[in-house]
């Protein structure tokens, strides 16, 4: 593998700050740390004040920070690692690359080449790889939660546990058709079958989820739409806190769609605020109308937005707008503090939230449920789906199962399973025949 090569780089965050730290991995990271210190390698695990030096020159000193020292195979990597924790200033992050890069052996890593080695050294498989870098990315605390779950491997556990129940049903069915003149037990298919069906049972509750745990990784869509003047850019900029849309009094000021994200009670939203719903004067606005309509039905949430003063007009509520309005709408009548009359309590069916984004009353009964709205979506304990890739390979292991259930003969049968197992593989990134040798050997005394 690639671990002949060591690799390193800036492990922290790039610009200036008070420390930066470089990470080096492979088996030239000992000699690199030792050629820098210009002495022996530090007690390992512990942080060790050291003065780095410039290799081709002793006399010269680079920086005066920490070194640590991460013998293989108890390191991230699961091999010989090396972090120098240095001044976080450019010139000096820079000084120190230089050296690295000009001792043999040594060349910098690429995007991911850390995990990467860690993953092809077993120390963690691909669902804790996906949770360590959505820990990375997380920007609420919910997110934050599901992405240590991940990392954790409390994802990989629960698919280990059906690969190792699928292996054993696999190697039912293959002692069957292998060994049938040996001292085995009677109906080994039938047990394999219920294997089968028990897992298809629990890997179709776990597809069921709603996806949650995609939509918590990648945030809630909420699209807001309205007719023009109905203050929906005025409302967004109250949810962000700040100006994101341009306000005006000019009818059809926005006309595209503009994204902001939102933390609700630690719950990620993508807030769309989009072009007022009308019939358009001009191909731009057309286009906005478009894009407005096209994200309302892409939208998992949607607040249809209307001028309360509209209510005592003869035309009434804007109609584009009310036949957009579905069972995941939140009906906001926005300019409350305009109207003196008692507005309705629900409109389409649905409750109608009385606003003003200009005095913000209102929003605080607005905001409480659509936080209730994003935890249903989104909450939910234990390991969830959070990949497009894990419900295409579970999806397919389901399909599997289900042709093992009506196979009939038992070649058939062990090459659906097998089939199956693959599928699950693919998620973890682990498939190894030899666990199937294994429960065949361990469990059946086959051949004394």
């Amino acid at each position: 593998m690639s671990g002949e090569e060591t690799i390193f780089a800036l492990a922290s965050g790039a610009g200036r700050a008070g420390i930066a730290v470089i990470r080096l991995s492979g088996p030239a990271a000992g000699k690199a740390l030792e050629r820098l210190s210009g002495g022996g390698l530090p007690v390992p695990r512990q942080a060790t004040r050291t003065s780095f030096q410039c290799p081709k020159n002793q006399d010269t000193v680079l920086d005066d920070g920490l070194a640590l020292w991460f013998p293989a195979p108890a390191s991230f990597t699961g091999e010989d690692v090396a972090e120098l924790h240095i001044h976080g200033g450019p010139a000096v992050i820079g000084a120190i690359v230089s050296a690295l890069a000009g001792l043999p052996g040594l060349r910098p890593a690429e995007a991911g080449e850390f995990s990467r080695r860690a993953f092809e050294n077993g120390k963690f498989d691909l669902t804790a790889a996906e949770g360590l870098a959505d820990l990375i990315d997380a920007e609420t605390d919910a997110q934050r939660r599901q992405a240590q779950r991940q990392s954790r491997g409390e994802l990989g556990r629960l698919y280990d546990n059906w690969a190792e129940r699928l292996i054993r049903a696999q190697a039912l069915s293959e002692a069957d058709i292998d060994f049938s003149d040996e001292d085995i037990p009677d109906d080994l298919i039938g047990e394999a079958l219920a294997i089968a069906a028990e897992l298809d049972q629990e890997i179709a509750a776990h597809l069921d989820d709603g996806h949650r745990g995609e939509r918590l990784r990648a945030g809630l869509y909420l699209a807001i739409v309205g007719p023009p003047n109905a203050g929906k850019s005025s409302l967004l900029n109250r949810l962000a806190k700040r100006d994101a849309a341009i306000v005006s009094d000019i009818a059809g000021t926005t006309r595209d769609v503009i994204d902001v994200h939102l933390d609700l009670g630690g719950y990620p939203v993508i807030v769309a605020d989009t072009a007022g719903l009308r019939e358009a004067r001009d191909s731009i606005e057309t286009e906005g109308v478009r894009r407005a309509r096209e994200r309302a039905g892409d939208a998992d949430m949607k607040l249809a937005v209307f001028d309360a003063t509209d209510l005592d007009c003869d035309g009434g509520l804007d109609p584009l707008t009310l036949e957009l309005i579905d069972a995941d709408t939140f009906v906001v009548l926005n300019k409350g503090d305009l109207v003196t009359t008692c507005l309705p309590r629900d409109i389409e069916k649905r409750p109608a939230f009385a606003v003003s984004a200009k005095t913000g009353a209102g929003l605080d009964a607005l905001l409480g449920a659509l936080q209730s709205a994003a935890a249903e979506r989104m909450a939910g304990e234990g390991a969830g789906l959070t990949r497009q890739r894990h419900r295409v390979a579970l999806t397919a292991c389901r399909q599997a199962l289900a042709r093992a259930a009506v196979a009939g003969e038992p070649e058939l049968l062990g090459e659906d399973l097998r089939l199956a197992s693959r599928e699950l593989g693919r998620i973890t990134g682990r498939v190894d025949v030899e666990d199937l040798l294994d429960v065949i050997f361990s469990e059946f005394c086959i051949g004394k």
